[in-house]
């Protein structure tokens, strides 16, 4: 299939004289691995993901580059399978690829030690350790969006300003039973102490077909709100069953995975189910158009056409425009570009938020992560419309679990 060999992308990104001249002695081919889950468990995101990714890269070289350099995406399927993820990493670096996203938590945990001997830069958007956002401790990762403790902390903020305030109110979260599932509830636990309300966890087993038992119990709690913290299938399952056990959609929060086809599956009733949601879906944007344009139009596209615009897909281009701003800054003193200089160029990134489609991130040697922003939008019937700002929330808190978790980590427990 076209994404499971190896795709050379040609010519790039033009960037104004604010950014001055890189002099170059030759230009280069910057190769990106993006070895993924096509088969196995993310297949819900994948496909729409590594085409966002893809068709960026094309624009960039379509566009020239920078300044010649071009980016070639190395794709292979690894099946959410550590071994095979590393088998793939280390083809890959033979082949010259200094930058990786693999999609999978399981890999990318499988990865972390070797690739910081290595020095290559692995990305880990909106999946793997949040704790990896700590750069004394994970000098070569880097998650560059809002993990799952700061997801957690933005929708606990958008039901505050809401309520305009969370004392005694009910919240319940309805999660798949895996670490994924459990991630927030540390931050929950510390939240519900500091704005008193109160929390209830309530599990369903994977992958989430079947989850009327958990729901039979949140009708009971009778909560005021509820999360729902699953992925793939399991989160239209989520919506259907709540309204169906008398939960509102307008009560209805979701981790950042429900999209499009989850909107299509769960039909009208999905009006007024909100989600964090890290990068702005949709065609309005000005990188998406030139896409379209330039890339989607002539022929070029790495998929099927309707997925341009999609939340996954926007997703996926967000990633690598994140990607491409560090390789410019870690060419800024002259290339070739190695693990060490793009390490580099990332930490130099500053309220960068690719022409709009993501809030402005700022990345340093202690904050991988990038500030951890998102926002608030609600399916209006149609499309996501946001509901809230570009905001972080809770930084202090979620700083301290990072540091906390990281510190943990080092010490090997």
């Amino acid at each position: 299939m076209k994404w499971m060999r190896t795709t050379a992308l040609t010519a790039a990104l033009a960037f104004g004289t604010a950014f001055g001249t890189v002099q170059m002695s030759a230009a280069e081919e910057i190769k990106i691995g993006l070895l993924q889950d096509f088969t196995a468990v993310y297949t819900f995101l994948t496909g729409e993901y590594n085409q966002g990714q893809r068709d960026y890269l094309t624009l960039v070289n379509e566009e020239g580059g920078i300044d010649g350099n071009t980016f070639t995406a190395i794709v292979r399927d690894t099946g959410n399978q550590p071994q095979r993820g590393i088998e793939a990493y280390n083809r890959a670096k033979e082949e010259g690829a200094i930058l990786f996203d693999f999609l999978s938590t399981p890999v990318s945990a499988a990865i972390l030690d070797q690739a910081d001997a290595d020095k290559r830069v692995v990305i880990t958007p909106v999946h793997g350790r949040g704790d990896a956002s700590d750069g004394t401790v994970f000098p070569y990762i880097f998650p560059v969006m809002s993990t799952y403790w700061a997801q957690a902390a933005s929708l606990i903020d958008y039901m505050k300003t809401s309520e305009g305030g969370l004392e005694g109110k009910k919240i319940a979260i309805v999660h798949i039973d895996s670490p994924f599932g459990k991630e927030p509830l540390p931050i929950l636990e510390a939240l519900s102490a500091q704005e008193k309300f109160e929390y209830q966890a309530f599990p369903y087993a994977s992958p989430g077909n079947e989850q009327s038992a958990a729901w039979s119990e949140v009708r009971r709690y009778r909560p005021d709100y509820v999360m729902i913290w699953g992925a793939g299938g399991g989160q239209a399952v989520s919506v259907k069953t709540a309204i169906q056990n008398g939960i509102r959609p307008e009560q209805i929060h979701s981790v950042i995975w429900l999209a499009e086809t989850d909107a299509a599956n769960v039909g009208p009733m999905m009006k007024g189910v909100k989600r964090f949601e890290a990068t702005a879906a949709g065609m309005d944007h000005p990188i998406i158009q030139r896409i379209q344009e330039k890339v989607i139009a002539t022929g070029k596209g790495a998929g099927d056409a309707k997925n341009v615009g999609t939340s996954y897909y926007n997703l996926g281009v967000a990633t690598m425009a994140v990607s491409v701003e560090a390789a410019r800054l870690g060419l800024a003193g002259g290339g070739p570009l190695d693990g060490d200089k793009l390490k580099a160029g990332f930490e130099q990134i500053k309220d960068y938020n690719a022409e709009g489609l993501m809030p402005a991130i700022t990345i340093t040697a202690e904050d991988h992560q990038g500030g951890g922003a998102g926002r608030v939008s609600e399916w209006n019937g149609e499309a996501w419309v946001p509901v809230s700002e570009w905001q972080a929330a809770y930084p202090e808190l979620i700083r301290q679990v990072i540091v906390d978790s990281a510190a943990k980590y080092k010490a090997g427990h």
